[in-house]
């Protein structure tokens, strides 16, 4: 193992989860120079960062990891050697949604945060700079810097925003190539320092003028003021996907009319059964929460719509699926194609194929269950559910004697499946439901598929 006094900065991430962990590895395989060390409480996360079989999926990741562990990349336990050690310490630990108490199920849950804050003062014996690199609510960096600087110690502390815009799936191009950097800073020389070491880190190879600064109020805002942007897009082209089924319009042709304006652009106009993953709900109930408590009542629930419109969307999804049906799917054997919020990540955090499935158990389906990432933690998300859903990876064996199909995840796995076999294998009259929009419907449908897509006409044989 290299010694730390061969490396020129020692960086610190408490939290091995998706931001953290590719994050570092980037870092890492960037910067020689450093030593860079990733630490979380559980070991069997740890241990896996430290094997071949990492415990995320991600595309590439695997390759960055493997250029800079036991070089100048680190995952361990140890945290309190590594707080003490460290001169940079980014924090990237959960901060969901409360579920208790004032503002559940809207305000950020911060006890993990504030937890980390008060063990790096108990460990810390020197200055250090502190990175929010978990998405927090405006402010909360002050709340930290108090907490932290509360010491008898006669340590300074100063605390950075530099929240991520990862999208995962693309998570190490975007590391690699990034629209931006966003570094928020205190607005004092110290704070100026502290911003100056930050740039020079993501410098080693992102051009400066991708690196933005500002003060620290408005880089936290604005990770939620991105997520919420993007977010209010797919609300948006959803709530016209609905509108299209009932006017015989097409939603992908009013998505490509509209995307074409260079005002609007193409981007995050994609209709689908709905946005899930780890921020976009979260961040935008966060936004309501810090609007409803500022008074701002209009702007709170302007945001709220853009979840509401999810929800709809989901929920109108197996209204569908029950309707065409013969308006019942007791006792019917329905598979999911893909259970992960978007294609190229298990991750299934608010995934929308957690609620659908919820809706088809309510009417008493057969819910079957097939994705080539995402099992394990659609498992764990429906472990209530244990009797209830199969799990099934081919999506061949999957099919068999389903009533339907319903494509929840757009991976590229679902659009070059054998359907003719598949269609043999069904019950009849067997039904498609494409969710992403992803498959060749007059294909599906003349080889016999009743075949509905969403914002567009659906394609029956009665």
């Amino acid at each position: 193992m290299a010694q730390s006094s061969q490396f020129s900065r020692k960086i610190l991430c408490i939290g091995a989860g998706y931001v953290g962990g590719p994050t570092m590895a980037a870092i890492a395989a960037k910067c020689p120079q450093y030593k860079v060390t990733v630490v979380d409480i559980n070991p069997e996360r740890i241990a896996a960062w430290n094997s071949d079989e990492l415990p995320i999926f991600e595309p590439g990741l695997l390759d960055v990891v493997k250029i800079a562990r036991g070089r100048n990349l680190f995952f361990s336990t140890e945290i309190d050697t590594a707080i003490e050690e460290a001169e940079v310490i980014f924090v990237s630990v959960n901060t969901p949604t409360k579920t208790f108490g004032a503002g559940a199920g809207k305000a950020a849950d911060l006890q993990y945060w504030e937890k980390t804050a008060r063990n790096i003062v108990r460990v810390s014996t020197t200055d250090k700079i502190i990175v929010e690199k978990s998405t927090l609510p405006v402010r909360t960096a002050r709340a930290m810097e108090r907490i932290l600087n509360a010491n008898d110690k006669g340590i300074h502390f100063e605390v950075l925003s530099n929240p991520e815009f990862l999208a995962e799936g693309t998570a190490m191009e975007d590391l690699d190539h990034p629209d931006r950097v966003l570094i928020g800073a205190p607005e004092t020389e110290s704070g100026k320092k502290a911003q100056d070491v930050l740039v020079e880190i993501y410098a080693n190879w992102i051009p400066r003028e991708r690196i933005l600064t500002s003060n620290v109020w408005s880089s936290e805002l604005s990770k939620l003021t991105a997520n919420a942007f993007l977010a209010q897009r797919i609300s948006s082209i959803n709530s016209i996907s609905a509108l299209c089924e009932k006017t015989e319009a097409n939603v992908n042709e009013v998505a490509r009319a509209i995307g074409m304006d260079g005002r609007i652009g193409n981007r995050f106009l994609k209709a689908s059964v709905g946005f899930g993953g780890s921020c976009f709900k979260k961040d935008i109930l966060n936004l309501v929460y810090i609007c409803e408590k500022y008074g701002l009542t209009e702007v709170a629930q302007y945001w709220e719509n853009v979840v509401a419109i999810n929800d709809y969307q989901k929920q109108r999804f197996v209204e569908t699926m029950l309707r065409v049906m013969f308006n019942t799917i007791a006792g019917k054997k329905i598979a999911l194609f893909g259970f992960a919020f978007k294609a190229d990540t298990g991750d299934t955090r608010e995934s929308p194929s957690i609620d659908v499935t919820r809706h088809l158990l309510e009417e008493r389906a057969q819910v079957v269950i097939s994705d080539p990432e995402a099992i394990p933690n659609a498992k764990k998300d429906l472990a209530d559910c244990e009797t209830e859903v199969t799990y099934m990876e081919d999506p061949y064996t999957a099919a068999e004697g389903a009533h339907a199909i319903a494509v929840m995840t757009e991976w590229d796995l679902y659009k070059n499946l054998d359907y003719d076999r598949i269609f043999d294998k069904m019950e009849k009259p067997a039904f498609i439901f494409d969710g992403r929009n992803i498959l060749d419907h007059q294909k599906l449908y003349e080889i016999g598929f009743n075949v509905f897509p969403l914002g567009t006409m659906a394609l029956k044989h009665f």
